[in-house]
């Protein structure tokens, strides 16, 4: 089994319909909490029509002024509802703030689209490219290459300089990720030299074993990836550990994963949906689940997704218990709190 190197964290960030600014601060808060323990990578989901964070560049420009070395992450962005300019002037801004640790992660598709389209692109937009091409087109500003012609400037005060995507940030591309679940999508994030994100779903093909198919993909992203470029492999798992949880906790936890379990037993719809089963119990049955993961297996990095509609002290329980009793047992340890996180490779 390959060593767990990086251990990050992805959480919803909800908050009530009736007090947004009490979730966000709280999900700010997670953020210094998994600093303060070590972790090496904080993440956020990006939701839209939801009560959860819809706009997750300005999510992370806040979370950058409270953390100080722990990677920031963006988990996905659904590429369909962005300009790909706007968004990589957000994006490199971020990264400005941050100090180089934004971590850019994007999926295809449009959650809500029949509610959504016509009001994001201002009409029609069942003719638009919002699947790979848009992502293209993003990773190709954020190079920061000039527009127009090499006589083409631009004047403001006290200034007169070559057009670009400003603030540029040339590390950022190293730095961005897409959501994979099959094969043709971890085809084109190879080609592309981007990182991969696999989580607790994937699409089956050719099997009706979720790890199985999560391995296929590991390796076909490996087979294809450019050697000049980083290629991180971040696999996600549900992780609730009991252990620090008192018994009306570990109650309703057993009764979230009971509530989920149907959906692992069998591929779902047409597209043959996998889901992996969350992994609730004590630390030691935990990492005795982990350690059988063949997938898992593959991989240095491990990102715990966090469940939706849990509170900010579940949230801190889970992250403690396993940063404490179970990533240990992987061979991860906290890096340190003085510099950056370290580079992991995939």
């Amino acid at each position: 089994m390959t060593a767990i190197r990086s251990l990050s964290f992805l959480t919803p960030g909800n908050y009530p319909d009736d007090d947004p600014r009490a979730g966000l601060e709280a999900t700010l808060r997670l953020f210094e909490f998994g600093e303060a323990e070590g972790f090496d990578g904080a993440w956020i989901r990006q939701r839209h029509l939801e009560h959860g964070v819809s706009s997750a560049a300005v999510f992370l420009a806040a979370a950058s002024q409270r953390t100080d070395h722990v990677e920031l992450g963006t988990a996905v962005i659904p590429i369909g509802y962005e300009n790909p300019f706007r968004l990589g002037e957000d994006l490199t801004t971020v990264d400005v703030l941050s100090g180089g640790r934004l971590q850019a992660g994007f999926s295809t598709g449009m959650p809500h689209a029949e509610l959504l389209g016509d009001l994001v692109h201002d009409g029609d937009w069942r003719d638009h490219d919002l699947s790979y091409g848009r992502i293209a087109r993003l990773l190709h500003h954020l190079r920061g290459e000039y527009l127009g012609g090499p006589d083409t400037v631009v004047h403001s005060p006290g200034n007169v300089q070559r057009p670009r995507l400003q603030p540029h940030s040339p590390g950022l591309l190293d730095r961005v990720w897409y959501g994979g679940g099959s094969l043709r999508s971890v085809r084109w994030a190879a080609e592309h030299g981007l990182n991969l994100l696999t989580g607790n779903i994937v699409q089956g093909e050719g099997t009706d074993d979720f790890v199985e198919a999560q391995l296929a993909l590991i390796a076909e992203y490996r087979r294809l990836l450019p050697p000049d470029r980083p290629g991180r492999i971040a696999l996600g798992r549900v992780v609730v550990p009991l252990d620090g949880a008192d018994a009306a906790t570990r109650e309703r936890y057993r009764r979230y994963a009971a509530s989920r379990h149907e959906r692992t037993l069998k591929p779902m719809g047409e597209r043959r949906i996998l889901f992996a089963p969350d992994l609730v119990g004590t630390s030691a049955e935990i990492v005795e689940r982990l350690k059988a993961d063949a997938a898992v297996a593959a991989v240095s990095e491990l990102r715990l997704e966090l469940p939706y509609e849990f509170d900010e002290r579940d949230y801190e329980q889970i992250l403690y218990d396993t940063r404490t009793l179970i990533a240990p047992e992987l061979g991860w340890r906290p890096a340190s709190s003085s510099g950056r996180p370290r580079p992991v490779p995939a």
